[in-house]
C-alpha cells in the first residue's frame, strides 16, 4: 500500500465511530477543489508509512477504535487494497471506503468478500458535468454510474457526497442528480472551504441559504439530504 498520511483518532471520518483515517497516495481525477492536492499531483514527494506500521498502531488500537477511514487521493487505485482491508478486518475493526467510484470492479469485489462496512462515494457533478469538477477532458462516466447502482442495492450502508462549489453547482444541477440518483438511501453536500493545498485557486463557496435551497431540491428525491460546512 502506497500510505502518505495517519490520522490515529478522528470523530469525523467515519460517521458514529471512533476510528482512525489512512491516506493513500494517487488519484486518477484532478478535481479543482480537491484539498489534497500533494496526494493526488505529487504522491511521490510525500512521506511514506509502511503497511505494516499502520497494522502495528491497529493492533494496539484496536479495542479502542470502532472503525478505520480509508481514503486518498483515491484508495481503489491501490493493487494490494484487498489484502490490506483483509488485515485490518482480521483485527475486528470496521472498514470505511471513501471513492470516486472509478473502479466499480474493485467496489464490487470488495463488497462481495464482505470487506466493508461503510462507503462514502464522491458525486462530483452532474453526468454531463463531470469533467468540470474533474478535470478530465473525457472522464469514464458509466464506470461512476455502475458505482453508484451497486450502493444502491443497499447491500451495504453508504452515502453519496458532493463538494458543493459556486463555480460548479446550480439548482438545476440539483434537480438533475436528484433525478440520477431517486431513492438514495443518504446524501450529504459539502460546502467548499478555500483552503493551502487545493488544486485550484480562486474557487468560492455558495451561501447557507443556496445550499438550503439546494438541500431541499434534493429532498424530493431522496430521504436523507443533509449539509456539512456550514
Amino acid at each position: 500500500m502506497e500510505i502518505h498520511g495517519f490520522n490515529k483518532t478522528t470523530l469525523l471520518d467515519y460517521p458514529g465511530h471512533l476510528a482512525a483515517t489512512i491516506f493513500t497516495g494517487g488519484c486518477n481525477f484532478r478535481c479543482p477543489f480537491c484539498h489534497n492536492g500533494a496526494l493526488v499531483l505529487n504522491p511521490k514527494e510525500q512521506p511514506l508509512i509502511s503497511e505494516e506500521e499502520i497494522l502495528r498502531v491497529l493492533e494496539k488500537r484496536k479495542h479502542i477504535l470502532e472503525g478505520v477511514c480509508i481514503t486518498g487521493g483515491e484508495p481503489t487505485l491501490q493493487s494490494d487494497l484487498i489484502p490490506f482491508i483483509e488485515k485490518i478486518k482480521a483485527l475486528g475493526i470496521k472498514v470505511k471506503l471513501d471513492t470516486n467510484g472509478s473502479r466499480p470492479e474493485v467496489l464490487r469485489a470488495c463488497i462481495e468478500k464482505k470487506l466493508l462496512d461503510y462507503v462514502a462515494m464522491d458525486i462530483k457533478n452532474t453526468p454531463e458535468n463531470y469533467s468540470l469538477s474533474t478535470g478530465l477532458l473525457k472522464p469514464e462516466i458509466e464506470k461512476i454510474k455502475d458505482s453508484a447502482a451497486l450502493l444502491m442495492k443497499e447491500t451495504i450502508d453508504y452515502e453519496f457526497r458532493t463538494t458543493i462549489v459556486k463555480e460548479h453547482h446550480s439548482a438545476k444541477d440539483m434537480e438533475e442528480l436528484g433525478q440520477w440518483l431517486t431513492g438514495a438511501k443518504r446524501y450529504f453536500l459539502q460546502s467548499y472551504r478555500d483552503a493551502e493545498g487545493v488544486i485550484e485557486i480562486g474557487l468560492h463557496a455558495h451561501e447557507s441559504e443556496v445550499l438550503e435551497e439546494f438541500q431541499n431540491i434534493l429532498k424530493k428525491y431522496i430521504a436523507q439530504v443533509e449539509v456539512r460546512g456550514i
